[in-house]
């Protein structure tokens, strides 16, 4: 059944400011809106959802066979989604799925406000597009929320609050995640748009003993924490390490105070980046966990290109030497 549209606008917008009592660093938020898609479809029947989460670093334009996912829904791009589903997976929480069970995702580098793809060319065979026809909200879906934008080539992609939806082209079965976390800038769609995140990526930190250097910070997982010698924390943080060296080495997202164990409460904020998203700091120093660490208390980003180092409770630099 072809849907009918109409349009209105929707206009959501988030400011949030960080008052401190240091010297460094303030934030605020960004807002979107969206044509809305305003029509039912018959429903397409739900398949069951597993989970897992796929590993950073596969790029944007690396290529990828369509045969078994064309029958799963992502193979083609303006694949149709039907009638879209939350389904809960069992590391990121509820999700925005179509009516296969596959997983709808959402691309850093595109725009919400206005909504705009910046994904074209091989980008699009690894990430299809969500075609915005025959597309309905199903149950706990806010149908206002849902809408269009114009692709370069002249199709309408789907958008969830004004940010354009993609399948993921590795996503084989209903269910898999494999497409989270891509580079950093691939997200699967929370329900409402934002992005959804393993609570390990954000919550968390303590301290570890380690039989090199001492006590360092980790994250929840073990995975030791970094320092970033280019960095600056006055008169507020600045995050020096964007694009492929945000790649190599991941933003701690901000973690609350209440959840760290034995690290410095001075000093200890989050602020806004220059690429939007927050970063979490120890000593008002961003701090970052590096991706050639594969497992709890490796420390293969210690004295990486003599600019990285591991973190001490402080948010002094560990092993470093003297500036």
């Amino acid at each position: 059944m072809k849907t009918s549209w109409r349009s209105a606008s929707l206009v959501a917008s988030a400011v949030g400011v960080l008052a401190l009592t240091t010297a460094c660093g303030q934030e605020s938020g960004t807002s979107a809106s969206s044509q809305n898609v305003g029509a039912t479809a018959q429903a397409g029947s739900i398949a069951g959802v597993g989970s897992g989460i796929g590993g950073v670093g596969a790029g944007v334009g690396a290529s990828a066979s369509a045969g078994a996912t064309d029958a799963a829904g992502a193979g083609a791009q303006g694949a149709t989604a039907g009638e879209l589903a939350i389904s809960t997976n069992g590391e990121l929480g509820n999700i925005l799925t179509d009516s296969k069970g596959m997983t709808l995702y959402r691309f850093d580098a595109d725009t919400a406000e206005p909504p705009k793809s910046n994904c074209d060319g091989d980008c699009a065979t690894t990430w299809p597009p969500v075609s915005a026809d025959d597309v309905s909200a199903g149950d706990g879906i806010d149908k206002s929320l849902l809408g269009e934008v114009t692709r370069s080539d002249g199709t309408k992609q789907l958008t969830v609050d004004g940010w354009p939806a993609y399948y993921y082209a590795k996503d084989a079965n209903p269910g898999d995640t494999t497409g989270q976390g891509v580079g950093n800038k691939w997200f699967a769609l929370a329900p409402d748009g934002k992005k959804a995140k393993a609570e390990s990526a954000s919550a968390g930190l303590s301290v570890r003993n380690d039989a090199k250097l001492g006590k360092i910070v980790v994250d929840k997982n073990g995975m030791t924490v970094y320092r970033f010698l280019k960095d600056k924390a006055w008169p507020k943080p600045v995050s020096n390490c964007n694009d492929a060296c945000r790649d190599k080495w991941p933003i701690v997202d901000p973690v609350d105070f209440a959840d760290t164990k034995g690290i410095q409460e001075k000093g200890y904020m989050n602020f806004t980046r220059s690429d939007g998203d927050n970063q979490q700091t120890i000593n008002c120093f961003p701090i970052y966990t590096f991706s050639g660490d594969k497992s709890p208390g490796d420390i293969n980003g210690q004295g990486v290109g003599g600019t990285w180092y591991a973190v001490a409770p402080n948010g002094d630099l560990v092993g470093a030497p003297k500036q």
